[in-house]
């Protein structure tokens, strides 16, 4: 009984005293890349029975670090397999953000506390697939406000 107490009263000692910090989603370096070159995948048309993915937040211009919420959804009795999640920072070359993004993966979305982004406007393509091979793709701007 002693043992589980002082065990708790540690990880709460951990958890207060453990500095917070954001999760670096975008470096400067990768923020200066040009951008891409011709046209960027639109929404798609029709009857899809792909999963589809949601923007949620932010809403507007926000200030970094930002809460970055997507919704995944799926049909036909299908669930989204969160191993397919692809997060891609559209430049020229493409930066892969999906190891960043990973520890952030869920069935349902992707719920990102505190995404350290520089100030600017960011393309990115999310690119997933449902348990019965579909895919889905969305493309959002993340814009992000001077600090």
């Amino acid at each position: 009984m002693k043992r589980n107490v002082l065990l708790g009263l540690v990880a709460a000692a951990l958890l207060v005293s453990a500095p917070s910090h954001a999760t670096l989603l975008i470096t400067e370096e990768e923020a200066k890349l040009p951008p891409p070159k011709g046209a960027v995948a639109v929404e798609q048309r029709g009857i899809l029975r792909g999963p589809k993915v949601e923007f949620v937040s932010p809403g507007s211009a926000a200030s970094s670090p930002l809460r970055l919420v997507l919704k995944f959804q799926s049909y036909g009795g299908a669930k989204v397999d969160p191993d397919s999640v692809k997060v891609i920072f559209l430049r020229t070359p493409n930066v892969d953000l999906t190891p960043r993004v990973k520890p952030f993966v869920q069935p349902d979305g992707i719920n990102m506390q505190d995404a350290e982004l520089p100030p600017g406007e960011y393309t990115v393509r999310v690119d997933i697939k449902d348990s019965d091979g579909r895919p889905g793709t969305a493309v959002f701007t993340l814009k992000v406000a001077p600090k």
